[in-house]
């Protein structure tokens, strides 16, 4: 450290401002992630937004910091680090409140989180840029070289442990608003470090009534109705916002504020989402459901599907869920019965590497409307997918996206795929609109391909579990895929084919109280879907009381 003998080196007090600094920055730049993705989704757009916010805000403050590095002191750094704290108050307070006001702005859907990332974030990050110019002014090195360079070493260093800190202790540990204000009291206190040892006596009082403010903030909000129903359950995990929502009888999950599984608390066997019953398409896909003997769910969400198979058919259920914390939600609001259902807590396309096991059926059901892990989409893990599967083995994807028009090219481009590999591919919607909605792609090593009247003799002949006769009738022809890309890992082009999808209406279509599917777009009712007897008594045992 520049002839300071390092065993004893202790950090000036303009060296401690930077690198809290950098430590708060990048912990705001994690943190805005969490914040914003709930109301505009976590797509790169998003992402990409927040990056060049806090970029952008902290050159600012690095050329109005070097502008005015002539006045700094310490104490001009103590009134910074303070008006910054507040302002994260002001972000821990009123996050949800400025997120909904700048949602209803008339922009195009990619640059939709920008208003918001703005005013959340670029204010404190424009005061934190101030930081850096000042203490290289104030710094004991000789030369500018010299002391720039030492700056931008502990800015950096600041922001690795701002960084690393947030994504792998804070996030999983805290909740958002205990984290914001555990930022607030690091400027706090290293104001209060700047202006010691006489700690003059408008600084004090300033910091006190900040980390009230931030105590204040962390304690309340400003209260809205949420038209979803009673929060019974919220936390942060490391990889999404994960809330259970009731809606008097029935029970919702949500992922970053999109609908991932509901259950019906009176009636378990009820399918609320109608999708969730085409799952069961495979039966009639393959020659004898006896044969589907393993089943691997890739995406476990509230659970309700795999926890419907082993219910119902007498197979082996594997599933592969990345978040750990969404399975311990499935397992006590949605009645998870962890031995009927074989969890595994990794990627799935790593999972998939990794066993040796072969499964008659597969559903992909990962996917979010705006965000989709194109590694489980590509030509390369659709080959796995083969060799993972037994000799009539069946694929089921729950693709989101329109059946036609420009939000179709997402599911034109993964039929593409999955026609490139499997001999036989079937296209199911789940909604009369044309609207985004869950659509549904079974393929199939069976080369011969069944047409829509053999699917409704087989359907009823058969005594599978839920009544397929609307999905049948769903039955898309194949789509015209010649301008669509084959996707391949290396060419990830899934982000582009989403983007017609942006701020477009996302249909689920849901069964009525009895069981039915809609018929027409409008709700009508159809036919009433046979159950198996049983499950509503399974689900009271298991699931603990919200």
């Amino acid at each position: 450290m520049g002839g300071r003998d390092i065993s004893t080196y202790r950090p000036t007090k303009p060296e401690l401002a930077v690198l809290v600094s950098g430590i708060t920055s990048m912990g705001l730049e994690i943190l805005a992630v969490r914040i914003v993705a709930p109301q505009f989704g976590s797509h790169i757009y998003t992402v990409g937004g927040i990056l060049t916010v806090f970029l952008g805000a902290l050159s600012l403050g690095y050329w109005q910091g070097g502008k005015r590095s002539a006045l700094a002191t310490n104490r001009e750094m103590a009134w910074i680090m303070l008006a910054t704290a507040l302002y994260v108050a002001v972000v821990v307070y009123g996050s949800d409140l400025l997120l909904t006001a700048t949602s209803t702005l008339a922009l195009p859907p990619r640059y939709a989180s920008l208003p918001a990332v703005i005013v959340l974030f670029g204010p404190p990050t424009y005061l934190l840029g101030f930081i850096s110019p000042y203490a290289a002014e104030l710094s004991w090195k000789d030369g500018t070289g010299e002391a720039s360079g030492h700056v931008y070493a502990l800015g950096t260093i600041g922001s690795i442990l701002g960084s690393a800190a947030t994504t792998f202790v804070l996030v999983p540990a805290l909740t958002i608003p205990q984290i914001g204000v555990l930022f607030g009291f690091a400027l706090v206190g290293t104001a209060i470090a700047l202006t010691l040892p006489s700690l003059p006596r408008k600084p004090a009082v300033a910091s006190v009534l900040v980390a009230l403010l931030l105590v204040g903030a962390a304690g309340g909000g400003p209260v809205a109705y949420d038209y979803r129903g009673d929060v019974v359950y919220e936390t942060q995990t490391p990889y999404q916002q994960l809330e259970v929502v009731d809606d008097g009888d029935v029970r919702t999950m949500y992922l970053d504020a999109a609908r991932h599984s509901a259950i019906d608390l009176e009636d378990p066997d009820r399918h609320v989402f109608t999708y969730t019953k085409y799952f069961h398409l495979p039966m009639l896909l393959t020659d004898d459901p006896d044969d589907v003997d393993r089943v691997l769910f890739v995406g476990g969400g509230g659970y309700t599907g795999p926890q419907d198979f082993a219910d119902h058919y007498d197979a082996t259920v594997d599933v592969v869920e990345i978040d750990p914390d969404v399975t311990d939600a499935a397992e006590t609001y949605f009645g998870l019965d962890r031995g009927e259902v074989n969890v595994h807590t990794e990627d799935g396309r790593q999972f998939l590497q990794r066993t040796d096991e072969t499964y008659d059926l597969i559903v992909l059901d990962a996917f979010k409307k705006e965000q989709v892990p194109f590694h489980l989409t590509t030509v390369e893990f659709m080959e796995l997918l083969t060799e993972r599967l037994s000799e009539d083995g069946m694929v089921h994807a729950n693709v989101i996206s329109s059946p036609s028009g420009p939000a179709a090219e997402f599911y034109h481009a993964q039929y593409k795929t999955m026609d490139e590999v499997f001999p036989s591919v079937y296209s199911f919607r789940t909604s009369d609109s044309n609207s985004v909605q869950n659509i549904q792609l079974v393929a199939t090593k069976d080369e011969t391909e069944l047409s829509q009247a053999e699917l409704a003799d087989r359907n009823a002949a058969r005594e599978t579990s839920v009544d397929l006769e609307n999905a049948i009738d769903n039955r898309m022809s194949d789509p015209d895929t010649d301008d669509a890309p084959l996707l391949t890992d290396d060419r990830g082009e899934v982000n582009s084919l989403l983007d017609p999808m942006l701020g477009q209406r996302y249909v689920i279509e849901e069964t009525d109280e009895t069981g039915s599917d809609p018929s027409t777009a409008d709700g009508s009712p159809a036919t009433v879907s046979p159950r198996a007897p049983g499950r509503a008594d399974a689900f009271a045992a298991r699931s603990a009381p919200s």
